[in-house]
């Protein structure tokens, strides 16, 4: 049966050995997940408020039923934009995604059914996209009239610049098989195995420095933005001040008492 709640952003925090997982839900079921400035709003203060947690090791992004992760953004709200609207909407969704990527801890999307336009500009905001053989992909702007943009950009690095012209001039959806075989997605399951996959990753993740984590997330997102030399510094900074706490003492002597047994 479909929510009759309002929509909402849901979070559970799931506490186990090692720290808490987040695991945030889009709920807008009955209209396909899509985002509309209230729940990017919210959305937004979730994540802020889950990624000051210091004892978070991982978000989870899912969509509420087995329909949509997220369907997009809401056209109706857009229909009545004009040109000055328009910018403050498109910044709100872009500071929805930029919530994801600036967030201190690895996100991973854990897709079902529809994730399209402004849901895989998410998506692609997210370190990790998990999605069951279900789950289709798609930037369907162009036939509404209106240029695919933000996180959009994230797209070229990810599936490269010709597979993005694809995805953007022609608006057609692809499934989870071909989003696995352009590098869209890291894994595609069956269903009933997605939950089970993401934990297998959350395991691993798991099993990390958690200062290491965070360190790495950061400098993944500068290197970003950066030349490849100054990318290069960038990582010995990192380097560097990893070893401001006893992290990597502690699991490097780990590691050598595993290898001397």
């Amino acid at each position: 049966m479909e929510s009759e709640i309002p929509p909402c952003i849901d979070v559970r925090l799931d506490s186990r050995d090692g720290g808490e997982v987040a695991f945030i839900r889009v709920d807008n079921q009955r209209k396909l997940n899509i985002l509309g400035r209230t729940l990017m709003r919210e959305f937004v203060a979730t994540m802020e408020d889950v990624g000051s947690r210091e004892n978070v090791r991982a978000i989870v992004i899912s969509g509420a039923g087995e329909r949509a992760w997220i369907g997009g953004a809401n056209i109706l709200e857009m229909a009545e934009l004009d040109a000055q609207s328009a910018r403050d909407f498109i910044t709100l969704l872009h500071h929805a995604c930029r919530a994801v990527r600036d967030c201190p801890v690895p996100v991973i999307a854990a897709i079902r059914g529809y994730t399209l336009g402004a849901g895989l500009e998410l998506a692609a905001a997210c370190d990790l996209r998990i999605a069951a053989s279900d789950a289709i992909f798609g930037m369907p702007e162009v036939k509404v009239g209106i240029p695919s943009v933000i996180e959009a950009a994230l797209l070229p690095s990810l599936i490269g610049w010709g597979r993005t012209r694809e995805l953007l001039l022609f608006g057609e959806n692809i499934d989870a098989a071909k989003a696995h075989e352009w590098g869209l997605i890291q894994s595609v399951v069956e269903p009933k195995a997605l939950d089970e996959t993401v934990e297998t990753y959350l395991h691993a993740l798991f099993a990390t420095g958690p200062h290491a984590i965070r360190i790495q997330k950061k400098l993944i997102r500068r290197w970003e933005d950066l030349t490849v030399s100054d990318a290069v510094q960038a990582g010995v900074d990192a380097f560097a001040s990893s070893f401001e706490s006893d992290e990597p003492r502690r699991l490097m002597q780990a590691f050598r008492q595993r290898r001397s047994r």
